[in-house]
């Protein structure tokens, strides 16, 4: 049977958001929950938590998680790229596959992960290489010369006309370790799209996300799964 790792990357440093991977969050913080939703997969065979930070690392191994500790080099955004970082965790430990997931993203639950793990092995038959959680939107979009995916005048549509774009929510990202070695990245080229709603793709960068995260905790599920396209 082949096995799943389950990687939470964290560092000491945060620019925008100070001490960003330990906010209090759900009764304890955001790495703690995280192992902690993780520890309810059965599929999962062994978490770790990569770190440069020795109070996150004490911290992971208090709720039950492996560790892995990184050096400096790897954790400063400067010294190594982020592919180098990747592929060094990917090094770093064994198993099959390596499911990626950040602990800023707290609202992808069990549930999610478990879906997206029965969704993951049938897309590797199916010729997908990975698989990365997406959330879609229509939204008129511009670059600095203007619109891209609509036009200005008679031909404007209504947003629900749009095509549909995606942007990868990093909450839930699975690779075979081999291949992620190889790439030097967390997902291929030919990805399987797993669709989330808004609120499981929420991703903490800053405060108000954060608050966000903290006010959707609780929120009745059935509204964050309302077509917004259809109202």
């Amino acid at each position: 049977m082949e096995t799943i790792t389950a990687i939470i990357p964290v560092r000491a440093g945060s620019t925008r958001l100070k001490n960003k991977n330990v906010a209090p969050f759900a009764g304890t913080n955001l790495l703690v929950n995280k192992i902690n939703q993780l520890k309810q997969i059965e599929e999962i065979s062994r978490i770790v938590v990569s770190s440069d930070s020795d109070m996150m690392l004490a911290m992971a191994k208090a709720a039950g998680a492996d560790t892995h500790k990184r050096a400096p080099e790897y954790c400063d955004e400067k010294t190594k790229t982020f592919g180098e970082v990747v592929r060094h965790i990917a090094e770093s430990v064994d198993g099959d596959h390596i499911l990626w997931a950040t602990c800023t993203s707290p609202l992808v639950f069990p549930k999610d992960y478990r879906k997206a793990i029965s969704e993951y092995f049938p897309a590797l038959l199916n010729g997908f290489d990975s698989l990365m959680s997406v959330e879609s939107f229509k939204r008129y979009i511009w670059n600095e010369e203007g619109p891209l995916n609509y036009e200005l005048g008679l031909k404007h549509v209504p947003s629900q006309q749009l095509p549909t774009l995606y942007f990868v929510t990093d909450g839930i990202l699975i690779a075979p370790r081999e291949k992620m070695i190889e790439w030097a990245y967390f997902h291929g080229r030919h990805p399987y799209k797993f669709l989330v709603d808004k609120r499981t793709g929420c991703d903490i960068d800053d405060g108000l996300d954060l608050a966000c995260a903290r006010a959707w905790l609780d929120m009745d599920e059935t509204v964050s799964q309302i077509d917004p396209y259809m109202i």
